[in-house]
């Protein structure tokens, strides 16, 4: 399995953003992964000011970057978990959403997390620009956090499809959580069930349709779980017909999770920013934290638990 070695928290330095920089002090820790802390500073903006400026524009630029490390610094150490676990402290220069994931690519970033922002319609409808950019664009995990982080994650439910890149989920999700319960969950339709319908196929052979499926994709993820060296004892499995997002958002007030951890596949992924998608909804939606593991052997299409 593979170890986190190198954490990412990115911060706009609002009380959201802490949160992330909480939960990165307690990886980091239990990990012993390397953990940067970083603002973006997006002091390009100065760009259509400079020949105004004239002279003056380097000094202005360099007057808010030493006024943002020390914002940054001084927002660092008020982490009530922070402990001595080390962090480096990085200022960049750009706009967030462009300047993360090039220093994510050129360090080797292996987790980034970030804070929600927004609250009720208007999360529903936008994440955050940065969040939303950031999971287009990503190569690795985004750990997106909601919840105060005190201590470590207690529950995790984890939506898998059956894809490749399912295993590279419940492995990530074992290393952020490991010792955790682990709900391992499966949404399944029935293919052409509508058409079926339509057609007049007898709803009891649907059903029976829906009996067999099941029975399939539950083998299927036993048979994943010990894949990724779960023991029959180490997880809950549990297969699901129905809606995927009200399914999750559902099963995660059950079992009170306090991890959801889902699935991309590709990076170009525009269609999952759209408001009907699952990824955004749950995020939206949900009231745990909610990493979105991505599964870069896939070609750059959105597939999501079906």
């Amino acid at each position: 399995m593979a170890e986190l070695k190198n954490i990412l928290a990115a911060t706009d330095l609002s009380s959201n953003s802490s949160q992330a920089i909480d939960r990165g002090f307690l990886l980091a820790k239990a990990s012993g992964a390397h953990f940067t802390i970083m603002h973006a500073v997006g002091i390009d903006a100065l760009a259509p000011l400079r020949e105004l400026l004239g002279d003056n524009a380097d000094a202005v630029s360099e007057k808010i970057l030493e006024e943002a490390t020390g914002r940054l610094s001084e927002f660092v150490s008020d982490s009530p978990v922070k402990d001595d676990v080390p962090a480096e402290l990085h200022i960049e220069r750009g706009l967030a959403g462009s300047v993360i994931p090039v220093f994510v690519e050129s360090e080797g970033t292996d987790l980034i997390l970030l804070g929600a922002h927004g609250s009720g319609f208007l999360q529903r409808m936008l994440l955050g620009s940065t969040a939303s950019r950031l999971l287009r664009k990503s190569k690795c995990p985004v750990l997106v956090v909601k919840q105060e982080a005190h201590k470590a994650y207690k529950r995790v439910l984890i939506a898998v499809d059956f894809s490749p890149g399912s295993e590279a989920t419940i492995r990530i999700a074992r290393e952020i959580a490991p010792s955790a319960d682990i709900v391992l969950l499966h949404i399944f339709d029935v293919p052409f069930e509508g058409k079926m319908q339509y057609a007049g196929v007898s709803e009891d052979l649907i059903h029976q349709y829906r009996i067999e499926a099941r029975a399939r994709a539950t083998q299927q993820l036993h048979e994943l779980a010990e894949s990724t060296g779960l023991a029959t004892g180490d997880y809950s499995g549990l297969v699901i017909h129905g809606d995927a997002t009200r399914s999750i958002i559902e099963l995660e007030e059950k079992y009170r999770c306090d991890l959801v951890v889902m699935g991309k596949h590709g990076t170009h992924v525009t269609e999952e920013l759209l408001l009907g998608s699952v990824t955004k909804r749950v995020l939206a939606e949900s009231r745990s934290d909610v990493l979105v593991v991505v599964d870069k052997r896939q070609p750059d299409i959105l597939r999501i638990t079906p």
